[in-house]
């Protein structure tokens, strides 16, 4: 199987895909001349790697194992256009597949180190989880649970004795005198002594017990501290190796290793990435680059910070550093053309002296973000648009995968005056969403308590301690063959609230199309939920603007 593969491959339609705005560029710095290069994330290149995904879905075994996978759009030196694919890491245990660009030069080399290594790794794994599960650890565990048990047992008795005995000495004072009451009150105190003593001899038996298991625990920490060592340097000493050998090609035709380009060391699998094994063998093969995207696929990553069937930007720790090497032969032609994407202005849908509405696209911020890989976004294409561009402001914002109407005030009063409009609840905003699968009932209201988890962000979740109140009326629009066509009307404007109302079944129990957060499992180019219309007061008008566009799916 060829390793250069025709558009055809990937999509139907060549010609049906425009190239609007990059969604993300790699970039970095040419180590000789300082000069920025990037290399665009279309939608082209998203299309093909949509294709990929509907392949890998086609394969159960693909699912298995979760990875990020890249595909590179090249022009041939004929000037016909052609598609490369990889993978990161081993895939399926391999690491050269038939159809995939291989590892990048070098691997071989340290190939029996590598596994002398791994093996090592394992034995070390195999301990490591021995230790873990100790048998004594749920011995202290479970003595540790009933000896506390027992202690608040005892602690609730003596408490009754306690409450008992200042009853007996109030009894005591009002009755007795003198030396009948000084022999019934030390009566009452040796009772006291007595829950003392009891209280005393339990802990002693409690330390008794756990003591030889906690020996047996520290023991067994300590020797799980010894192998994270032993693995840590041997981990080194492997990647040292392997950096060294390593050798990457940049469009200029010059080589350099991972130790020379990363001399300060780098993570385990620097080189093993999408993007340098694409960018890599497409300049070792007279390939000019167009654009690249890179997605996850198969089981979440282990942190969960992995979504299948998300694109993701290059890796801070791996990837990015190697950016403008990698890049660096690219002609100052191909940067010029790269930038024009850029110019391209957004479809303003109204306009006046005061505010302005534009037609969101799908897969654009509404105002950047806090990282380089996440600037491009309506509000800074618009102050890079507009003569008073620096002096626009977001009213409110659209998810990045959300396509429609988007406000935005051009002074600091009508923000003011249009954002009180937002907290209030007078702004009605309809929005129409196709859902990957069938919905039985017509029409009806949800209302969902919805929290989001900030160490599993951006998702929201139902929570009923936890959550704020949200409100979304619907309405069934259409049956289309699988899938229904719903209009949401949001009476509250919660993170994503019409999708997690979509989704979880104490809603409509449907994702949306293209929802891959949510659990929509079908391929989509897209989350298929538009913004559609918009009515709102107009502070200076004095009249209602209700603004319309065109469902684009």
């Amino acid at each position: 199987m060829a390793i250069i593969h025709l558009i055809s491959d990937f999509i139907d339609d060549n010609n049906a895909i425009g190239d609007l705005f990059p969604h993300y560029w790699y970039e970095g710095r040419c180590p000789e001349s300082g000069d920025l290069l990037r290399l665009p994330r279309t939608a082209k290149i998203e299309a093909i790697a949509f294709g990929l995904m509907r392949f890998l879905a086609s394969d159960d075994r693909y699912s298995r194992e979760g990875k990020m996978y890249g595909v590179l759009l090249v022009q041939l030196p004929s000037g016909e256009e052609r598609v490369l694919k990889a993978f990161s890491g081993l895939l399926l245990g391999q690491s050269v597949v038939e159809g995939w660009v291989p590892p990048i030069p070098g691997r071989d080399e340290v190939v029996l180190q590598e596994s002398l290594t791994l093996a090592q790794l394992e034995a070390i794994k195999q301990e490591l989880i021995a230790l873990k599960q100790l048998p004594e650890r749920q011995q202290y565990e479970n003595l540790c649970r009933e000896f506390e048990q027992r202690l608040l047992q005892m602690n609730s008795h003596h408490r009754t004795n306690k409450q008992e005995r200042q009853e007996k000495r109030q009894i005591l004072c009002e009755t007795l005198t003198k030396e009948a009451l000084s022999v019934a009150l030390e009566q009452l105190d040796r009772q006291s002594q007595l829950d003392g003593i009891e209280r005393r001899q339990l802990k002693r038996q409690r330390d008794d017990a756990l003591q030889p298991l906690q020996q047996s625990i520290a023991q067994a920490n300590m020797r799980m501290r010894e192998l994270k060592q032993q693995r840590k340097e041997l981990s080194r000493q492997l990647q040292a190796q392997m950096h060294a050998a390593y050798s990457l090609t940049n469009f200029f035709g010059k080589s350099r290793s991972l130790q020379q380009l990363m001399p300060g060391g780098s993570p385990t699998g620097t080189g093993d990435c999408c993007a340098p094994k694409l960018l890599h063998y497409a300049a070792t093969h007279n390939l000019k680059p167009l654009a690249m995207a890179e997605f996850w696929w198969g089981l979440p990553s282990i942190n969960g910070d992995k979504i299948p069937g998300e694109f993701y930007a290059a890796c801070a720790e791996r990837c990015q550093p190697l950016m403008g090497f990698l890049l660096s032969g690219l002609s100052g032609k191909d940067a010029i053309a790269h930038n024009c994407f850029i110019e391209q202005s957004l479809p303003i849908i109204y306009e006046d002296q005061w505010l302005i509405a534009v037609n969101k696209p799908a897969g654009l911020l509404s105002v950047p973000g806090r990282y380089r890989d996440r600037i491009d976004s309506v509000l800074s294409r618009l102050r890079h648009q507009l003569p008073d561009g620096m002096e626009i402001f977001a009213v409110h914002r659209l998810d990045l995968e959300t396509s429609g109407i988007l406000l935005l005030a051009r002074n600091r009063q009508t923000y003011a005056q249009l954002s009180r409009q937002f907290q209030q609840r007078l702004v009605s905003k309809v929005y129409e969403a196709l859902l990957s699968g069938s919905v039985t009932i017509e029409r009806g209201t949800i209302e969902l308590p919805l929290w989001g988890d900030p160490q599993n962000r951006p998702s929201q979740q139902v929570d009923e301690q936890r959550g704020k109140p949200s409100m979304t009326h619907f309405r069934v629009m259409a049956r289309e063959g699988n899938y229904t066509r719903v209009e949401f009307v949001p009476v509250t404007g919660r993170t994503h609230q019409i999708r997690v109302h979509a989704a979880d079944s104490r809603g409509i129990g449907v994702p949306i199309l293209g929802d891959r957060l949510y659990g929509c499992r079908t391929i989509a180019n897209r989350l298929h939920l538009h913004a559609r219309e918009l009515s709102f007061l107009h502070p200076h008008l004095g009249e209602i603007l209700h603004l319309v566009t065109q469902t684009p799916f």
